[in-house]
């Protein structure tokens, strides 16, 4: 955990760009994030965060045009209701 200090010192020098997000998530999400970081040569589970968050943005974008895409968006849906009590 960051001291009290640079968390400020994080704060004041984002304060127009970002904010903080501190979620408590299952052991299984924070692996995840850990695979995703390595995979696509992300800098830890923070930006993989914001890169999952870009990737879902994308495929919601690309499903308003393309039929497939609406489908698996679809299945990914369904499949995280379904299991939800796992990731959440």
């Amino acid at each position: 955990m960051a001291t009290a200090s640079a968390q400020n010192r994080w704060r004041s020098k984002n304060r127009f760009v970002k904010s903080q997000l501190n979620v408590m998530a299952r052991r299984l999400v924070h692996d995840d994030l850990v695979e995703i970081a390595g995979r696509y040569r992300l800098r830890g589970k923070g930006e993989a965060v914001g890169f999952s968050s870009f990737v879902t943005k994308g495929l919601m974008q690309y499903a308003d045009h393309n039929t497939e895409a609406r489908r698996l968006l679809e299945l990914f849906r369904d499949a995280y209701e379904r299991d939800r009590d796992l990731y959440s």
